[in-house]
């Protein structure tokens, strides 16, 4: 069972779409900022793989946020220079509306 002191992440949830620079010009497919949440970031696992000639390491992450209704698959979790895309979820702990879990990657 997660407590809020298990929460000590803090990270950013954010989403590709519009956005704009200092003179108000709409910059097309950026992130944007959705949330900044507290988070509980689990890595069970890590696998290699071979991509284009090139060894890639994808390591498998869940991270535990409280429940939100904004976030989705396809968006993506930061937490200072790692970067966890968002691949399922959010999947709620136990039925209940307290927390939920993101299962992600992060591509090294």
């Amino acid at each position: 069972m997660t407590t809020a002191g298990q929460l000590r992440n803090k990270v950013r949830v954010e989403k590709q779409g519009p956005a704009e620079n200092e003179w108000h010009e709409p910059l097309p497919d950026q992130w944007v900022l959705v949330c900044e949440p507290w988070a509980d970031i689990r890595q069970p696992s890590g696998l290699a793989t071979i991509k284009a000639g090139a060894q890639t390491s994808v390591i498998r992450t869940s991270i535990r946020i409280r429940y939100r209704t904004d976030v989705a698959p396809g968006m993506r979790v930061v937490h200072g220079a790692r970067v966890y895309e968002i691949k399922a979820g959010p999947l709620s702990v136990d039925g209940k509306r307290e927390f939920i879990d993101l299962v992600c990657e992060e591509k090294t």
